[in-house]
């Protein structure tokens, strides 16, 4: 991590009303503000599975680790990342977040909405109640807050990720360089220690 994660804090603290994996007193909680279009955020999709797999082989008895997903939608950049957050709270109605998550992310070259409908049929959800969740945009307030308290900790472009509340960051350059899971474990290591 470099100087300006310690300035970078996660002003809103993960809580009961976000999307999460694991336990909220992990010793590890990773918060990461992303959308479903945007390729870093799928990257680092696959980042955080290979993490999470890393904790859960090492330490199959504890939950040593808590992912945390929330919005952050540039519309200018991607434009389909609104409607894409909407099918995917639309699907987290249904109990299924993580499942359509990561289907998005599997699948992040055909986000129409088409295709959003069969991911939706692919996971037996009520068709009808998802379509009109999308319609009427009935979880809107959600993806908004999502993305104010994103605005609140000096979010401003996706991916952004907090580990144990502390901005990662590997540079001001960071859009040209690729993370890697060394990068992230070695920036867990520091934070936790």
């Amino acid at each position: 991590m470099n100087q300006d994660s310690y300035s970078n804090q996660l002003l809103v603290p993960p809580s009961q009303r976000d999307h999460y994996q694991g336990t909220l007193n992990a010793p590890v909680v990773l918060v990461e503000y992303g959308n479903y279009e945007c390729s870093q955020c799928g990257e680092l999709h696959q980042l955080i599975k290979v993490i999470q797999q890393h904790f859960t082989s090492n330490f199959p008895e504890e939950n040593r680790i808590c992912v945390v997903f929330r919005h952050f939608i540039e519309n200018t950049l991607h434009p389909r990342a609104q409607k894409v957050a909407e099918a995917v709270e639309a699907a987290a109605a249904q109990g299924q977040f993580w499942q359509m998550h990561d289907l998005l992310f599997t699948h992040q070259h055909a986000l129409e909405n088409g295709f959003l409908v069969e991911y939706a049929d692919s996971l037996g959800l009520d068709i009808s109640k998802f379509l009109q969740d999308i319609s009427t945009q009935a979880h809107i307030g959600r993806i908004n807050q999502n993305i104010e308290s994103g605005y609140q900790s000096g979010v401003t472009a996706t991916p952004a990720l907090f580990i144990n509340g502390i901005r990662y960051s590997v540079g001001v350059a960071r859009r040209r360089h690729r993370w890697t899971v060394e990068q992230i474990m070695a920036a867990i290591v520091a934070v936790i220690h």
